[in-house]
């Protein structure tokens, strides 16, 4: 068996209990998802947003996807940049921040996987059950990047394997359209599984749902001590799937 199904099959155990979504259907199943399909999902969706970080000049620093943050700060980049020296090309990381914890996220994963592996009946079945499961008592975020520059990359993946909870949790939270802040619970980094770096945050606060359809806007932020800020903002209305809201 590959051994990356292997892996991700032993952690679909850690995160996420037993336990099926209901019946209904979309227009077009998951299962039918094409590559396509899946694709979207994971980084342009409800559930799924990416953030890019562009230098173009090798001196100057902007972010071009998200014009409600301000780019005159240190970042990822920047510090990068200092470290290895510049290079004549313009530098692109593009960041994917996702729902690990909504059931289209683990379906588009889990049929990326079959459409990227030769998958056993055993397997594919174990695969559709991660897929169906219902979320359990966490919000789960993910974070996983790629850059068209090596030196970006290696920066970046030692600042996420480096970090642990005691450094994120003053400064990564979930934020509701109120203002109501959600702060992190526990941060696990990048494993072998490819799913990349886990936020994992309580569901309820107090006994009642972190959220509901109407709470507005869900944002995701989370800083790191080496410079990178991630900062992205879900509409939770869009976050209905299936008749229910996932996240």
């Amino acid at each position: 068996m590959n051994k990356t199904v292997i892996s991700l099959l032993v952690t679909l155990g850690l995160l996420l209990p037993l336990g099926f979504a209901s019946a209904q259907k979309d227009a077009k199943p998951w299962v039918e998802w094409s590559k396509k399909d899946t694709e979207k999902m994971l980084n342009d969706s409800p559930w799924a947003q990416t953030q890019t970080d562009t230098d173009s000049s090798q001196r100057l620093y902007s972010r071009t996807s998200d014009l409600n943050l301000s780019a005159d700060r240190v970042t990822a980049g920047t510090n990068a940049r200092l470290a290895r020296g510049a290079i004549n090309q313009e530098i692109n990381v593009k960041f994917q921040v996702r729902f690990f914890s909504a059931r289209p996220i683990r379906q588009a994963l889990a049929k990326l996987m079959e459409h990227d592996h030769q998958t056993t009946p055993e397997v594919a079945a174990k695969l559709r059950d991660f897929a169906e499961m219902k979320s359990g008592k966490s919000i789960i975020v993910t974070l996983t990047f790629d850059s068209n520059d090596r030196g970006y990359f290696g920066y970046i993946m030692q600042a996420l394997n480096s970090a642990i909870t005691g450094m994120l949790k003053n400064n990564t939270y979930l934020e509701r359209g109120d203002g109501q802040r959600l702060f992190l619970e526990e941060y696990v980094p990048p494993g072998k599984d490819g799913f990349g770096a886990r936020f994992i945050f309580q569901r309820e606060i107090q006994g009642s749902p972190f959220l509901n359809p109407d709470s507005g806007v869900v944002r995701f932020h989370a800083e790191y001590p080496a410079g990178l800020e991630i900062d992205r903002r879900f509409k939770v209305a869009d976050m209905v799937y299936q008749g229910e809201l996932e996240y």
